[in-house]
C-alpha cells in the first residue's frame, strides 16, 4: 500500500524515521519567490528537503512558453535523485498555502510515473497545529536513481486547446480565482481574460474552513455539478502558469474522478501569442 493523494499529519508523524518516505517542502510565493527558501531555513518538518518551484518544478522560460513551463522529463528525474527520491520513494509534498505548491510536485512525478506521492492534508500548518517537531536542520540526503517513465497523455499543449475550443466535448476549467478569470485586476500577466469557453473552479474551494480538503463526495458532487456528463479524459485543467490548476486536479482524484489532463502553459502561455481568443 501506497499514498496516492493526501497523507494527514498523524500518519506522516508515524513516518518520519521511514528510510522509504521522502518529505518535500513545497513552500512560495509568486510574488517574493525567495519567501519559502526563508521559511525553510528558520524551521521545516525534520528530514524535509526544499523544493523550489522555479529552479526544481520549471524549465526554462522563453517568454511565450508561460511563466513555469514543465522541465524536460530527465532534467527533472536528475533533481529527483538529488533528493533522495527513488522510483520505490513515497513521497509527501508540503507547503503552506492550502497545498497548490504541494499539488504541482504531486502532479508533475505523477507526469514521470511516479504514483508513490500524496499531499500533507492542512500542510506546514496543521502539522504546526498538531505539535509534531520542527527543525533548521539540513536533512542528510543520499543521493537516489530515479528512471522516468513518462506520462505524456497527462498533458496537452496549446495548440490541442486551439484546436478543441469549439468541441462541445472538451471541457475546460480555469483554477484561478473569479476576478482574474473575468479579466480584473490581473497582476501576474500582461493580459487579462481566459481562454474561450472555460470554466471556473477556483482552487481553493477545494478546501474545508480547517485548510483541509473537503471530503471525496463533497469533492465528487461539486465537480460533477461543474462538468457534468463530460468525459473525464476531455476536461482540460489550467490556471496562470500551470500550478494551481494542478489543485483542481488533486482534487478530482480525492473525488473518484481520475484522468483529468492539464495545460502546463495556462494563461501565461496562452495570452503571450496574440493570435489566440481570449474571452472576458
Amino acid at each position: 500500500m501506497h499514498n496516492t493523494t493526501l497523507v494527514s499529519v498523524t500518519d506522516l508523524a508515524l513516518h518520519l524515521n521511514d528510510p522509504n518516505w521522502v518529505v518535500c517542502d513545497c513552500r512560495h510565493d509568486l510574488v517574493d519567490t525567495e519567501s519559502g527558501r526563508r521559511a525553510y531555513a528558520r524551521s521545516h518538518i525534520p528530514g524535509a528537503r526544499f523544493v523550489h518551484l522555479d529552479q526544481m518544478l520549471s524549465g526554462p522560460t522563453t517568454g511565450k512558453n508561460g511563466r513555469h513551463p514543465l522541465p524536460d522529463p530527465e532534467v527533472f528525474s536528475r533533481r529527483l535523485g538529488t533528493l533522495g527520491i527513488g522510483n520505490g520513494t513515497q513521497v509527501v509534498a508540503y507547503d503552506a498555502s492550502g497545498g497548490y505548491y504541494a499539488a504541482r510536485l504531486w502532479w508533475m512525478l505523477r507526469w514521470v510515473g511516479h504514483t508513490r506521492v500524496a499531499v500533507l492534508d492542512g500542510g506546514w500548518e496543521a502539522w504546526i497545529e498538531a505539535g509534531y517537531p520542527v527543525t533548521a536542520a539540513q536533512p542528510d540526503i543520499s543521493p537516489a536513481s530515479f528512471a522516468a517513465r513518462p506520462e505524456p497523455r497527462l498533458a496537452v499543449d496549446a495548440a490541442y486547446v486551439a484546436a478543441h475550443l469549439d468541441d462541445a466535448s472538451t471541457c475546460v476549467l480555469d483554477a484561478r480565482g473569479a476576478e482574474r478569470f473575468r479579466g480584473i485586476n490581473e497582476t501576474l500577466d500582461p493580459v487579462g481574460g481566459h481562454i474561450p469557453g472555460a470554466l471556473n473552479r477556483f482552487y481553493k474551494y477545494n478546501l474545508d474552513t480547517d485548510g483541509c480538503f473537503k471530503s471525496a463526495a463533497e469533492l465528487r458532487e461539486e465537480f460533477t455539478d461543474l462538468i457534468g456528463e463530460q468525459a473525464l479524459h476531455n476536461v482540460l485543467h489550467q490556471c496562470g502558469s500551470g500550478v494551481t490548476a494542478c489543485h483542481n486536479l488533486l482534487a478530482m482524484e480525492i473525488a473518484g474522478l481520475p484522468g483529468s489532463r492539464l495545460y502546463p502553459g495556462s494563461w501565461s502561455e496562452w495570452c503571450a501569442d496574440p493570435g489566440r481568443p481570449v474571452e472576458r
